[in-house]
């Protein structure tokens, strides 16, 4: 088996604990309280099943520490696409999609024929439109629609050429026969 070659010295030890006790940020409190219990001597499996964390992400913190004691373990992740739109305008949009139609709103840009349901590229348009907002991703808008109370749907398949007078004399053939 091999031996630990990461244990912490009884200064870092107290500091990891200072800072986690201080810490407000959850990911980050996670972070120090495994990397400590692991400079401890703790077993890998405890240490998973107190913080949570996998093994990969055990060794990552620890590698992260020992580069850079201070700032090695503070979660850097920044919001992305969800944080394009707040949450009022996010309201807002939720509110314009539930009282117009795509037509309504759009008129010939809707991206159906009748433009009676709302489809991510109509989304897309009105997003850009009223915010100024590109997301990167057709499943940010994906999971957009879903905030505003919208779900996935697929389509019928309906041909645009299609001639209505056509499909009414042949259902009333149908009858017939």
């Amino acid at each position: 088996m091999a031996k630990r070659k990461f244990r912490l010295t009884e200064a870092e030890r107290k500091e990891l604990l200072q800072v986690y006790r201080a810490c407000q940020d959850a990911a980050t409190r996670t972070r120090y309280q495994a990397v400590r219990l692991y400079g401890e001597g703790y077993p890998e499996k405890e240490i998973e099943q107190i913080t949570g964390c996998n093994r990969t992400s055990l060794m990552e913190w620890c590698r992260a520490y020992r580069a850079d004691h201070s700032q090695g373990l503070v979660d850097k992740r920044v919001g992305g696409n969800r944080a394009k739109l707040r949450a009022l305008q996010i309201e807002e949009l939720q509110n314009t999609l539930h009282q117009y139609t795509p037509k309504e709103r759009l008129g010939r840009k809707a991206s159906t024929v009748d433009g009676q349901f709302w489809t991510v590229e109509d989304l897309v348009a009105v997003v850009r439109e009223r915010y100024g907002v590109e997301y990167q991703s057709r499943t940010s808008y994906s999971c957009l629609m879903r905030l505003c109370g919208f779900s996935y749907q697929k389509t019928g398949k309906i041909f645009k050429s299609r001639s209505q007078t056509k499909v009414a004399d042949f259902e009333e053939q149908l009858e017939k026969n």
